[in-house]
């Protein structure tokens, strides 16, 4: 009997799913500097006001809006090269964004105001330049490093668990930055409306910040060494108004759009929690040293759901226990909202809510780009897309927006309730505000979550079985490719 071409371009080994784990790991070392720690280094450190946080972040967007598809077409026409198509492209940037990374800590404080904003956006464009350089062509990857579906699918998984280890670093450097603010008059812990004040130690950051972009570089080549292309993929002949026609079938086809939303809501409830909480735990539970344990109780479940997840979106849908996972996520936050406007609130009750989403949230987290490349194999049938580089520049975007997403939810409550970078009006912190506070922190997961599930089971059109049909069609597509 004949091998399939699919079956053919497949076989991924452990060593390929650790390398390519550890992609993301890498990835995730240096992008979680910017999830959980970024913006509370602007506003207190370099006395960047909330509004003008906002202001770069969504300058930043704009600017992607336009690098990422560019760098996409210039990736998809870029020839291979002896260590792979989009592998190569690894080794080039690691340092680069990892310099970049660095350079987003300095501590400028001391700059003239308006040097401090454009320090700030200078440098925040250019580490989402040159992650974009990399992040495109490791997302890439996984369309060639095997043809088949559930392979796929269980890369998903790997890239997944290497993101979780990969965004630790900046959630431990975040529990050890801080100081206490000490009163000149008493020589104790400064304490405004109840609050104990804490200040973030910028040397510490540079210093975490350092060996954390060393470690990412480190990775990042492992992730090139380990891995192995095995599907032969040829450079898109330039041709005038190519993007152009790409773009407009990414943005009508409803799998890939769908797909598109609904990871950059997952990643907007992710960063939100990651960037709120240091507030939250600073001036709501005034334990700024626990702010990593609601990223840690969100992730436990990843640690025990990752080794059954693939073989229950095999066997089930990934579209279905994806998207009513997220439901039961959305019910616990607004449990926890609930019991709030009673007035039952604490930070052990907070934490088990946090437990109890991570349950839920984990299969679409760990599915998340499996979803995404179903997407990408529809567009190749339906439409004859055959440009994963530019797919996968428009999916990052869309990621990256979820980042804005989330900037613009931690910045508004802090907005609400007085806080401002240049001076930390704690003076304005009153025990009002503070409720206000606790219940964003809930009731914002609770309503993206719940957007999720309606994206994913009512948008997203890929069930089991037309997935199944999507292979069938995929292997007489790419036989007849490798026939001409």
């Amino acid at each position: 009997m004949e091998q399939s071409y699919i079956s053919r371009t497949s076989g991924i080994t452990m060593k390929d799913k650790i390398g390519y784990a550890f992609g993301d790991l890498a990835s995730c070392l240096v992008f979680g500097l910017t999830a959980g720690i970024l913006n509370s280094f602007y506003t207190d450190v370099l006395k960047i006001s909330v509004l003008g946080t906002l202001i770069i972040i969504v300058a930043a967007r704009l600017w992607d809006a336009v690098n990422d598809p560019i760098w996409g077409r210039i990736i998809q026409g870029a020839k291979a090269r002896p260590d792979g198509r989009y592998r190569h492209w690894l080794k080039v940037f690691a340092v680069p964004v990892a310099v970049a990374s660095i350079l987003m800590f300095l501590n400028v404080s001391g700059f003239p105001e308006w040097a401090r904003y454009i320090w700030a956006a200078f440098t925040y464009v250019l580490f989402g330049m040159l992650y974009t350089c990399i992040n495109i062509p490791y997302g890439s990857m996984a369309q060639v490093m095997t043809s088949d579906d559930k392979e796929r699918s269980a890369l998903s998984v790997f890239r997944s668990i290497g993101s979780v280890i990969g965004g630790l670093p900046a959630m431990l450097l975040a529990m050890v930055c801080y100081r206490k603010v000490i009163d000149e008059k008493t020589g104790e812990q400064l304490v405004i409306n109840n609050i104990k004040i804490t200040t973030i130690k910028p040397t510490v950051v540079l210093i975490g910040v350092c060996v954390i972009a060393v470690f990412s570089v480190l990775f990042f080549f492992l992730c090139h060494k380990m891995t192995k292309e095995r599907v032969v993929t040829h450079p898109t002949p330039k041709q005038k108004g190519e993007a152009k026609r790409v773009i407009r079938a990414l943005l009508k086809s409803r799998p890939f759009m769908a797909v598109s939303i609904a990871s950059m809501l997952l990643l907007a409830a992710q960063m939100f929690g990651q960037g709120y909480n240091l507030y939250l735990f600073n001036c709501y539970f005034h334990m700024p040293a626990l702010n990593i344990l609601p990223a840690v109780f969100q992730y436990l479940p990843v640690a025990v759901i990752m080794f059954f997840a693939s073989k229950l979106g095999n066997r089930f849908g990934r579209r279905e226990v994806c998207s009513y996972g997220v439901l039961f996520s959305a019910a616990c936050y607004l449990l926890l909202f609930v019991l709030s406007v009673f007035g039952v609130r604490n930070i052990w009750l907070y934490l088990f809510g946090c437990l109890m989403g991570g349950i839920g949230t984990a299969f679409m987290f760990l599915l998340n780009w499996i979803l995404a490349a179903d997407a990408i194999d529809f567009n190749r049938v339906t439409y004859g897309i055959d440009d994963d580089a530019t797919s996968y520049a428009f999916f990052t975007f869309t990621r990256k927006l979820g980042q804005t997403v989330a900037t613009i939810l931690i910045n508004i409550p802090l907005l609400i309730i007085g806080y401002d970078g240049g001076r930390i009006l704690y003076e304005n912190i009153t025990t009002n505000n503070l409720g206000t506070m606790y219940n964003a922190s809930v009731l914002i997961p609770a309503i993206l979550f719940l957007l999720l599930f309606v994206f994913l089971r009512f948008v997203y059109p890929l069930s089991k079985k037309r997935v199944e049909e999507l292979q069938v069609e995929k292997e007489r597509i790419l036989r007849e490719e490798n026939a001409a």
